[in-house]
């Protein structure tokens, strides 16, 4: 092996992984897990709270939210923030991110849950059995964090 490709090997392994930071600085605090949040979530509604894990979606229209794994599974906990202000780039999906933001909660009533359904479809959001808008719909709440900062770690 020529000594110049060596040397570049030798760098991109000892090159640290990047980091994208999108919004406010993340503050100091220690990281809840998601398992913890779904536990108890009313006892975190209003709080700023910081959680980390692997991206397991992005907004593909505006990059206005992150899907994050909880350390259970099929739990994952939802990072939105408003249309414009941070822009999460889609090819993110499979980093590990660190995200923080106020716990909220939204009560939605089953007419509200089935035309937000419907317009998932309509925007080719479909499910793996396709659209079907007269599947129930219920009422329900939606427990998720608005975002102020994120950290995603791009290797």
């Amino acid at each position: 092996m020529r000594p110049v490709f060596a040397l570049l090997i030798a760098l991109l392994i000892a090159t640290p992984a990047l980091a994208a930071d999108f919004g406010e600085d993340l503050s100091d605090a220690e990281t809840v897990k998601v398992s913890t949040l779904l536990a108890s979530p009313d006892d975190y509604v209003g709080k700023t709270v910081k959680i980390e894990g692997r991206i397991t979606g992005v907004c593909a229209h505006r990059g206005c939210w992150l899907e994050i794994a909880g350390d259970e599974d099929f739990q994952s906990m939802r990072i939105k923030v408003e249309d414009g202000v941070m822009v999460f780039p889609a090819d993110a999906v499979g980093s590990t991110a660190t995200a923080e933001g106020v716990f909220t909660k939204i009560e939605i009533t089953a007419e509200q849950a089935t035309a937000v359904h419907k317009a998932k479809c309509e925007k080719g959001e479909k499910g793996e059995k396709g659209c079907q808008h007269e599947a129930a719909t219920e009422a329900g709440v939606i427990y998720q964090i608005a975002g102020v900062g994120a950290v995603i770690d791009e290797g």
